[in-house]
């Protein structure tokens, strides 16, 4: 049995899980977020909860920058106290038990690579929408890090640059699925801004208000598929996080890439894009693929 762990700004999710992916037990815990000390203190605690002995080894899905080869976190996005803390192999000296560590974006990409709508791709792009834009470029089948580990971190991509003050336009925040939430629950007079299923809801129900932010949104995506494509020329991408399971996102998407190649008829490029089929579980079943990747207990595609 592995236990995997996934760490999130609100939640530390934790599962049981067997070498084939399959979840025998799961639970959460509120992430500690005041010190590195709490912090460690809390991971602990879930670890010494199970039975030790039975546990083959730790898989861990973590914010940050992060050091596959040496566990060492960098940034640790969330939780600026983990810069330069590696986790891993604390945990590994504390209890004696192989630890690996992945980003989650990219844990979330590996999910789809190892059992999901990735699987029988050989290059591929995963995008994961939350309050920015995670997830991984699989390039032969294996994620691809690049020299400095940010491959794949579009966040950071510009749709824009105003020339006289050098400030741009970030697809992270252009493509924030959170922030695209946030603006409709405001014009609505929501009383919760995270409430993304009365939102969504304005948007199925052709909400004039709703569908121009929602329209604005895919096109930014839309527009960022594109140059993607134009990049890496992948096979196809899958889109994820929780708004992934609205099936009008994809249909939408679709409607985007249509009008920008309509109204720029230089384009060539069709993108193929699919939904994920991990969500809430996704940097579960990530991080364990990461697990046997690295201890070579699996022979990657």
């Amino acid at each position: 049995m592995y236990l995997v762990i996934d760490i999130g700004g609100t939640f530390v999710k934790y599962a049981q899980m067997d070498a084939s992916g399959k979840i025998i037990s799961k639970g959460k815990r509120p992430t500690s977020t005041t010190n590195l000390t709490e912090f460690k203190n809390r991971i602990y605690s879930i670890i010494e909860d199970h039975e030790l002995s039975e546990i083959k080894g730790i898989a861990i899905s973590c914010p940050g920058t992060i050091d596959v080869d040496t566990g060492m976190i960098y940034y640790g996005g969330s939780f600026p106290f983990l810069h330069e803390v590696n986790l891993a192999k604390e945990i590994e000296d504390k209890y004696g038990i192989d630890v690996r560590i992945e980003n989650d974006g990219k844990c979330a990409a590996l999910a789809e690579l190892w059992l999901g709508s990735v699987k029988e791709a050989k290059d591929s792009v995963v995008l994961i929408l939350g309050s920015g834009v995670g997830g991984g470029i699989i390039i032969d089948g294996k994620l691809h890090r690049g020299v400095n580990l940010s491959a794949g971190e579009v966040s950071y991509c510009m749709n824009n640059i105003n020339p006289e003050t050098k400030t741009g336009q970030f697809f992270g925040l252009d493509c924030s699925a959170v922030e695209m939430v946030r603006r409709i629950a405001a014009i609505k007079k929501l009383e919760d801004p995270t409430d993304g299923e009365t939102v969504f809801e304005y948007i199925k129900q052709n909400d004039e208000e709703a569908n121009t932010i929602f329209n604005e949104y895919c096109i930014y995506l839309a527009t960022q598929i594109l140059n993607l494509q134009y990049i890496l020329d992948p096979e196809l991408f899958a889109i994820g996080g929780g708004i992934s399971a609205q099936p009008i996102l994809l249909e939408r998407i679709q409607w985007a890439l249509a009008e920008l190649k309509k109204t720029n008829p230089m384009h060539v490029a069709s993108p193929k894009v699919v939904a994920c089929e991990f969500r809430n579980d996704a940097n579960l079943y990530g991080a364990l693929y990461h697990f046997f990747v690295s201890k070579e207990k699996l022979v990657v595609k």
